[in-house]
């Protein structure tokens, strides 16, 4: 795949000592079996021992056996490879070394991989303290690089990491990746309880690295690696250190470490100006921390100063947001209906602040509310509480009115929040961002909410699932089933689309029918609770109000498209639906004809998204089961679609709205971004005291819920 990409790669590997070590044994045994059929009589030959195997005997022997195994597997991709065997006089001698290069170019130029290992088979052992110019690079208890100021500073050849950083720096090469059986440099061993990949790592780091034992391939170990490396750094050779060995990854981390993915652990010499992603996530983790141990009151004080900051900015607020748009157009990139989302207005300015002060008045109740308590027996209480749910990851596109939304429901639920929005509001978010710190400072905890402006794809943020406790995404249906696949191990609050329906009763009131429809799809065509379907009942379809309803979305500029029955029953239908599940997030929606109130739930379950759905009809009976047998997140009767929005449903704001069918469903709000622990206060009870023998005996009564007296409430 690389080659046919026009890259040139070389492969250092060994393995030839361990073929001829396997093929020697194989050999002597069946030479000593053979022996004893010859000599039965002698009891001597049977007690045989296998010889010393020499190293240099073994890689003569396993040469062949090493490119034959190579040979195999690249003549599957139809690629040609070539054994390079060299010693360390093939870099100390100038005209070898030149040779070399040679070599290597022109089987590189004719689109052959050289396969490159020293030549064990004759190589005398690495000589510890010297490197090959004589400069002292060593200790007696390891290989210690120590490059001084020479003509030219070398590397001593003394296992495959080194000889790699030698070659790639002799030819040149833009990228070294050297593949270990761990995932990359950790700060301490693998396995240990502190131990964290490190994914960046800088030339003054390594005083911060405690090694560990050597690996178990190869001689040299993840020291050897991080030595070599920073050599070939030093040379103008990238290094990335990463995991060849897990089966998950075998077969990507190549391809995926030349896209630029996160993989392993890359090494430069120039730190970024601002803080790391992990960083930032740390810091969100201890100052949320301290956001949760405020009393509520000072909470709400946060949000209510966020409310202020944004009316009282608002010309620095449009301004920024100016210049995003400009860019947008002049761009080209961004459909109408985003372009719609990424403009703000004063009205929409005004409505996000009178939103985050409805969450202000919520925030007063959050965080260590009580919600069961139960005396278990005597001196023995148990009590439910709220409590954060700890470091939340939202991602959003094109949509900076959901910083100071999700950033004030964060604040009330005492959350610490990462935010990754979309490039096209890159000076809109900077300074949502910057008042929304601001705020925060009035109380300490300006670092509760961060960030992340660096060049991070969602799936490099979706890996720090040690860190972050819930994703939550914020745009396309397209994003969202992205992050859904990425975040392996962190779950994910949202929903992958928005097909959401109207269905229209045959006992349904025109006049209804008609202001329900035009809201539902043309009030903001782009928003996830937009009208994407239109059932209507067959008794509608020959009657003056299904003319209307087409007049009326023609008037809107809504394109129709015909579902197959409704195109069945017209001579000149619109054109087919491609399919009947699609989110147009556009002026346009798909129209079907259904038999009945049950066909139409059917119809919504099989093809909708369980979002929002809603039915018109004057006929309670009819209406009460579809709200029973739709299962869908919000269900409507007689009222527009448009309606499932955290705002509107009085939660002050939402930071998304869920199809999921546990925790949280339909507009997130406050409630959404809580979790639960149990507090139990006894005075010496054991389980044991409850056992047939024990002295006690459980009560298990429910006693009032009321806020425990004596300061904040605890939380995680």
């Amino acid at each position: 795949m690389l080659q046919n990409q026009g890259r040139e790669m070389m492969i250092v590997t060994s393995g030839a000592v361990a073929f001829g070590k396997q093929r020697l044994r194989h050999e002597i045994l069946l030479s000593q079996s053979v022996r004893q059929a010859l000599h039965s009589g002698h009891n001597q030959l049977k007690d045989m021992a296998l010889p010393v195997l020499e190293a240099r005997a073994c890689a003569a022997a396993g040469q062949s056996g090493l490119m034959a195994l190579y040979e195999a597997m690249f003549t599957q991709y139809t690629t040609c490879t070539a054994q390079v065997l060299v010693t360390h006089l093939d870099f100390h001698d100038d005209q070898k070394r030149q040779n070399l290069n040679s070599t290597l170019r022109e089987l590189l130029r004719m689109n052959i991989v050289p396969i490159i290992n020293t030549n064990d088979a004759v190589v005398p052992p690495p000589e510890q303290n010297s490197d090959l110019q004589g400069v002292s690079v060593g200790t007696d208890s390891g290989v210690k690089l120590t490059l001084k100021k020479t003509t030219k500073n070398v590397i001593s050849i003394k296992d495959n990491d080194s000889l790699a950083a030698r070659l790639a720096v002799e030819m040149k090469a833009d990228l070294l990746i050297a593949l270990s059986d761990v995932e990359g440099l950790y700060n301490s061993p693998p396995g240990t309880d502190d131990a964290k990949l490190i994914d960046t790592f800088y030339p003054g780091d390594q005083q911060s690295i405690i090694y560990g034992t050597k690996s178990r391939v190869g001689i040299g170990g993840m020291e050897a690696k991080v030595k070599a490396a920073l050599w070939a750094l030093q040379g103008g050779t990238s290094v990335v250190i990463a995991n060849g060995t897990h089966p998950k990854v075998t077969g990507h981390v190549i391809t995926d470490i030349v896209e630029g993915k996160k993989v392993g652990t890359f090494f430069s010499e120039v730190k970024p100006a601002g803080p790391t992603v992990e960083h930032q996530t740390e810091m969100a983790r201890v100052s949320g921390g301290t956001l949760a141990s405020l009393q509520p009151h000072q909470r709400s004080e946060i949000i209510c100063h966020l409310a202020e900051l944004l009316t009282e900015k608002s010309e620095e607020i449009l301004t920024g947001n100016k210049m995003d748009t400009e860019l947008a157009v002049n761009a080209g990139h961004l459909p109408p209906a985003m372009l719609k989302r990424l403009s703000l207005s004063p009205a929409k300015l005004n409505g996000l602040a009178a939103g985050l002060r409805q969450i202000a008045v919520a925030a007063q109740d959050s965080v260590g509310r009580v919600l069961r308590r139960t005396r278990v027996a005597h001196n023995l209480e148990l009590e439910q509480i709220t409590v954060p749910i700890g470091v939340l990851l939202v991602i959003f596109e094109a949509r900076p009115d959901c910083l100071p939304q999700v950033s004030a429901l964060a604040i009330a639920s005492g959350n610490g929040l990462l935010l990754k929005g979309g490039k096209e509001a890159a000076n809109t978010n900077r300074i949502l961002h910057q008042l929304t710190q601001q705020a925060l400072s009035m109380h300490g905890v300006a670092e509760a909410v961060q960030l992340v402006s660096t060049r991070e794809d969602v799936e490099d943020l979706c890996r720090l699932d040690k860190m972050i406790d819930l994703i939550i995404p914020r745009g396309s249906s397209q994003l969202v089933r992205n992050i859904q696949r990425a975040a392996r191990g962190i779950p994910v609050l949202g929903h992958s689309e928005g097909i959401c329906h109207v269905y229209v009763d045959g006992e349904a009131s025109g006049d209804k029918v008609l202001k329900i429809v035009r809201d539902s799809k043309c009030d903001y065509p782009a928003a996830c609770n937009a009208m994407e379907s239109l059932l209507i009942h067959r008794d509608v379809l020959r009657t003056p109000l299904f003319e209307q309803l087409v007049d009326m979305l023609r008037t809107e500029r809504v394109k129709i498209h015909a579902g197959p029955r409704l195109a069945s029953h017209l001579t000149f239908s619109p054109s087919e639906a491609k399919s009947l599940r699609t989110e147009y997030g556009d002026l346009e929606c798909c129209i079907e004809v259904v038999d009945s109130m049950r066909e139409a739930v059917d119809h919504i379950h099989k093809y909708g998204s369980s979002h929002t759905d809603v039915i018109v009809t004057e006929n309670e009976d009819t209406a009460e089961h579809f709200l029973q047998l739709l299962d869908s997140a919000c269900v409507f009767w007689n009222a527009s679609s448009r309606f499932a929005d955290g705002y509107r449903f009085g939660l002050g704001a939402e930071v998304g709205i869920s199809t999921a069918r546990i925790h949280a469903r339909g507009p997130v709000g406050l409630e959404g971004l809580l979790t639960t622990k149990w507090l139990l206060r006894g005075d010496g009870h054991t389980a044991a005291d409850f056992s047939e023998q024990g002295s006690m005996e459980y009560l298990h009564q429910k006693l009032p819920v009321v806020r425990p007296p004596g300061g904040p409430p605890e939380s995680d």
